[in-house]
């Protein structure tokens, strides 16, 4: 059931101009997406919320954006040269290349799916009177595979903090793993895959003419940390937030946009006083969580999930998670950076990276905490949140992509009753041309008015404008709203207004 949704949600994303397969025409290049006409608007309108709600909504933290190539110390210093790996295996029969560690979370994730299942049987069979808490905590076969996950995760996050291949690869076998091509559980031995595209600065061959694709966007504020505090003027604590392309040589990209080689993050860095990291670690975590539940997403859709493995420069890091049709995945994580990342670029370009603190007279190098959030999962989390197939009254149904109207793509869809009446079609345009001003919208008439709403609701757009023959004679259209299809008769002077006041992104913001 699940497999199907996410088929239905990647085919709605082609049919309606979200997301396109890159390089389609030459049979695609795997794990690369290209973003289409509606898709492009929706991904921009979400980076524009989350820039708003960073930057414009708090005075204490500014943006920049960073060139994607740095000198190549840089990422010495970040440690990704050196250790920015992942555990690769491949199975015997059918040659394919898999993540180890995502073959254990898998195997997690099915025993998961099997306390799912009992939940929801259960919820079936008690009806109101359940209580999933106290289910969960008594029920013998329940706590005996929560036990058994725990342990499995327990073990797996010791290995990867430990870099252990072996035991990896004695995992795999002994929880007698299947590769889900062949059927076979014969695997290599586990060894690392450095993550990180490289390629030459100019026409200079060799080590030293060496650059990286950045892996991550975070590099690029740490070493502007000072330029950024003493241009703005910025007192601890402050935060830099920016947006940009990373990019990735994963293993095994896979699940659509979820994982791909080239992808967009959203991230900030805030810069507090050593000490202070504990407090500032519970208020983003709360502040991040209201951001998505701003978004309509429903609080059984999001959850926390602490880190097992954690970095060893960090002293807490937590993932949000959002429930996408192939289960709980990392959408957000918030992390307590410590001041390793100063200290590191610090250290190797031998340049003071540190802050004076005016309130107590001393210099010190800034702790951080991160906020990073992947605009493509973003957006997958989105699509996957409004996707509803809905059945009407007279047993049809309809494809309703139920966006906030401050994310979607095209805010309102004017089109004429008759598409053949040369004073409907006059009008229409009319009223497109002053209202394009204002917010996106569009003009059609390609269609009977039934199809062009179909058209309209499987992509979003919150409100359909239908210039009939009483816009001629009373200056008034039909105003519909895509949600609950209801019709409203509006005068054509107060369309701008209404349409813009719903749209507005000040409602988002009132909810942080």
């Amino acid at each position: 059931m699940a497999d199907d949704l996410f088929k239905k949600l990647v085919s709605h994303c082609k049919e309606n101009g979200f997301i396109y397969q890159s390089s389609e025409i030459y049979d695609g290049l795997a794990a690369v997406y290209d973003y289409g006409p509606n898709g492009s608007l929706l991904k921009n309108n979400i980076k524009e919320y989350w820039w708003k709600s960073m930057v414009q909504m708090n005075e204490n933290i500014v943006g920049i954006d960073s060139a994607i190539f740095m000198h190549p110390k840089t990422w010495k210093a970040s440690g990704h040269v050196d250790a920015f790996n992942d555990p690769l295996v491949d199975n015997k029969g059918s040659n394919k290349r898999y993540r180890a560690d995502v073959l254990i979370e898998d195997y997690m994730a099915k025993i998961e799916a099997k306390i799912t299942k009992d939940v929801v049987k259960a919820k079936k069979r008690f009806g109101d009177a359940f209580d999933e808490k106290q289910f969960r905590e008594t029920n013998g076969r329940i706590i005996e595979r929560q036990q058994k996950i725990d342990a499995i995760a327990a073990r797996l996050a010791k290995a990867m903090t430990e870099g252990d291949m072996v035991d990896l690869k004695a995992q795999i076998e002994e929880y007698e793993i299947a590769c889900e091509v062949s059927g076979s559980k014969e695997w290599t031995d586990v060894r690392q895959f450095n993550l990180m595209f490289s390629t030459q600065l100019g026409n200079i061959a060799g080590e030293e003419g060496k650059l990286y694709l950045r892996p991550e966007t975070a590099q690029g504020i740490f070493v502007n940390f000072l330029n950024v505090q003493k241009t703005t003027r910025q007192k601890l604590p402050f935060g830099i937030a920016q947006i940009g392309k990373a990019f990735r040589n994963e293993i095994v990209a896979r699940q659509f946009i979820f994982r791909m080689r080239e992808f967009e993050q959203m991230e900030m860095q805030f810069f507090i006083q050593p000490g202070t990291q504990k407090e500032w670690y519970e208020h983003w975590k709360e502040t991040r969580m209201k951001w998505h539940l701003a978004l309509g997403h429903g609080q059984e859709k999001l959850r926390f999930h602490d880190h097992d493995n954690l970095a060893h420069y960090a002293d807490a890091a937590v993932d949000i998670q959002f429930e996408f049709p192939f289960g709980f995945k990392e959408l957000e994580g918030i992390h307590s950076r410590t001041d390793f990342d100063l200290n590191q670029h610090q250290e190797l370009s031998g340049k003071k990276l540190q802050y004076f603190d005016p309130k107590t007279n001393e210099n010190y190098v800034p702790y951080v905490l991160e906020t990073s959030i992947g605009v493509d999962r973003m957006f997958l989390a989105t699509m996957s949140n409004a996707l509803v197939e809905e059945t009407l009254e007279n047993g049809s149904t309809r494809d309703v992509l139920r966006l906030p109207p401050s994310l979607a793509p095209v805010k309102c869809a004017i089109m004429p009753l008759k598409r053949n009446n040369e004073e409907l079609v006059g009008k229409a345009k009319e009223i497109y041309n002053q209202l394009r001003y204002s917010f996106n919208c569009m003009y059609d008439d390609t269609g009977s008015i039934g199809k062009l709403y179909r058209r309209q609701d499987a992509t979003g757009t919150p409100f359909c404008v239908t210039v009939d023959f009483d816009t001629l004679e009373k200056g008034v259209v039909t105003l519909r709203h895509r949600d609950s299809m209801e019709q409203d008769v509006v005068p054509v002077e107060q369309l701008e207004s209404m349409i813009k006041d719903n749209v507005d992104m000040k409602h988002l913001f009132k909810k942080l």
